[in-house]
């Protein structure tokens, strides 16, 4: 080996080690290989930046921003109240979302499923009270598999389909991988169900200011509209119908107070004073069609244009809203913000919130331009709270935000556009559209992992321009020459896997098919079922955060290290491996 290609393979190796060791966060890694790289001139200065503008990164932003704006549309939410009153254990949510996803991952990009149900594990983790990181990373695995099931399901398959073409005339269709793929996803379906458990329990992203805020016991008010689902409904079934998560404390109707009592009937134009969380109200007012109070408010003149927020803050003691009431201030008239919910330590409030008498301590929400905001809220004498996600008071989009990663998946499925630009353009979409506000979608964005990513593509792309991936594949073909075909067809497969880490899927396809298809050549074997097992092995990379996508998408949310992957991904490999050699086997014989 040449001194470049000893220094590649040493710079790989140590990073490898800091990553496992785990002194240093995973972008600062990322940097310090690259800056190594740089040094040992093994990737040159022009190019030392080219990684940030690789497809990966496009994706897997792009990718976090529509998941921000499905998980805001509240429409998995809505869909989940059916199947969460069946499925409340943890084992039992795992199935249902790596099944979904692993399944729906065989007819759209792996990555754009998984996308699609990452809004549904928080909601899933949420409602069981366990960490959404024993759900994200078998999520991902499952999108592997299940990309393996058919031609678009993956970008191996497809590479692996135009080498075949090239050697036979004949390429691979769209379903020539499902018995494979199939097989492989149903036994990775089982493993996790069980396997999870292998993962440590104390994995949680990484939290923020707001997340130390505990105010579960806000009132807002809301009025029952013409097509509320809660029309005709009693204040029982309404209660219990959201889980027992939010109280009614008192109805007006006609503007009279109407007790209110557990048969006592909804209708049309009723306003309800509700009790809950944040995030409890907003779910209730929004997915039941109800009224916030001060939605049809005007904005204050100069501000139409502005992007329309909330805010929590605390009343001081010289606060003006102190022995005062929102209606008697006239908050929106003289200030232009709502008040749209309140919450005061150990009491119940009951009155409407524009006659509710403010005092100090209070917990508030208000809702009004942005830009205005601040300087309200220091005329106003209140103090801003550390900065949460707060849903309740703004504008939901419904389906939109679904529909336009459907049309994303679509397009990528039938080869229209390439996933950078559909995903891309389906993220700017969400955020002209109004679904995703621009300050949600940056504060989405998981921009240590697009760090890590962009560092470590230049990085990783000197096994190739160094000549180490060419020997590593002339080695393979000595190697497999020795062997039985079981044997060879397993290296091949292995090789793959093991790849895949440092090259990505795609490269390693394209480095790993032609000498896997050679080398069948030369013994007389038919291609196909070394082709098939560099295509699974490059689908497969269980062991990194940084061979595929789903797994660099999954990382942040699920607050995962590094070693974290080869814990579950490890037996999960070796699962793959012995079944997937005999049953590659079985479904293309090499005679």
């Amino acid at each position: 080996m040449t001194t470049p290609q000893i220094l590649s393979v040493c710079v790989l190796t140590g990073m490898m080690l800091l990553f496992i060791w785990g002194k240093f966060r995973y972008d600062v890694t990322a940097v310090i290989a690259l800056l190594a790289a740089i040094a040992l001139g093994l990737v040159k200065p022009e190019d030392a930046f080219s990684g940030f503008s690789d497809d990966i990164v496009v994706i897997v932003a792009s990718a976090l921003v529509i998941s921000g704006a499905v998980q805001r549309s509240g429409v998995i939410e809505r869909m989940l109240r059916v199947v969460q009153k069946y499925v409340t254990r943890l084992p039992s949510q795992l199935m249902v979302l790596c099944a979904s996803v692993g399944f729906a991952s065989a007819l759209v990009k792996n990555i754009g499923a998984l996308a699609m149900l990452m809004p549904a594990a928080f909601q899933m983790a949420k409602r069981s009270k366990s960490s959404p990181s024993a759900l994200l990373m078998p999520m991902s695995f499952a999108s592997l598999l299940g990309g393996l099931m058919t031609l678009v399901g993956t970008s191996p398959n497809i590479i692996v389909s135009r080498v075949r073409e090239d050697m036979t005339g004949t390429p691979f269709r769209m379903f020539d991988y499902l018995p494979v793929g199939l097989g492989l996803t149903v036994m990775g379906l089982l493993f996790l169900r069980f396997g999870y458990r292998l993962l440590p329990g104390d994995r949680r992203a990484a939290p923020t200011m707001g997340e130390a805020l505990d105010i579960q016991d806000y009132v807002t008010e809301a009025r029952v509209a013409e097509r509320s689902e809660a029309v005709g409904e009693t204040i029982a079934a309404f209660v219990a119908r959201h889980g027992h998560d939010v109280t009614v404390t008192q109805v007006l109707r006609a503007g009279i107070r109407t007790t209110p009592w557990r048969e006592l009937e909804l209708r049309a134009g009723d306003v309800l004073i509700l009790g809950g969380a944040p995030d409890t109200l907003e779910q209730v007012i929004a997915g039941d069609g109800l009224e916030l109070e001060g939605h049809d408010r005007a904005q204050p003149q100069g501000s139409e244009h502005d992007e329309v927020g909330v805010i929590e803050a605390v009343l001081g003691v010289d606060s003006v809203l102190v022995g005062q009431t929102a209606g008697r201030m006239l908050l929106q008239a003289r200030y232009g913000v709502n008040l749209i919910a309140i919450s005061r330590r150990g009491e119940r409030l009951t009155r409407r919130l524009a006659n509710t008498v403010l005092c100090p301590g209070d917990v508030v929400v208000l809702q009004g331009p942005l830009g205005l905001l601040p300087e309200r809220l220091r005329m106003l004498g209140c103090l801003p709270l550390a900065e949460r996600s707060l849903r309740l008071g703004n504008a939901r989009k419904g389906l939109l935000p679904l529909a336009v990663l459907a049309v994303a998946m679509a397009a990528t499925a039938s080869g229209l556009v390439p996933v950078a630009v559909a995903f891309f353009a389906a993220a700017a979409i969400v955020i002209l559209t109004g679904s995703l506000p621009v300050r949600d979608a940056y504060s989405h964005i998981e921009w240590p992992i697009l760090v890590m990513l962009g560092a470590l593509i230049p990085v990783s792309d000197t096994l190739r321009t160094t000549g180490m991936s060419d020997i590593i594949g002339v080695w393979l073909a000595q190697t497999a020459a020795s062997l039985p075909v079981w044997g060879a067809v397993g290296l091949i497969l292995v090789a793959a896997m093991a790849v895949t880490p440092f090259l990505n899927n795609a490269a390693t396809v394209l480095v790993m098919a032609p000498i896997a298809a050679t080398f069948a050549g030369d013994l007389g074997y038919r291609p196909e079922a070394f082709l098939m097992a560099t295509a699974v092995g490059a689908g497969c990379d269980f062991l990194t955060p940084i061979g595929h996508q789903c797994n660099t998408l999954v990382m942040g949310p699920g607050g995962y290290r590094f070693g974290d992957y080869a814990r579950l991904g490890a037996p999960l490999s070796l699962l793959v491996l012995l079944l997937g050699t005999p049953l590659i086997l079985w479904v293309w014989p090499v005679h």
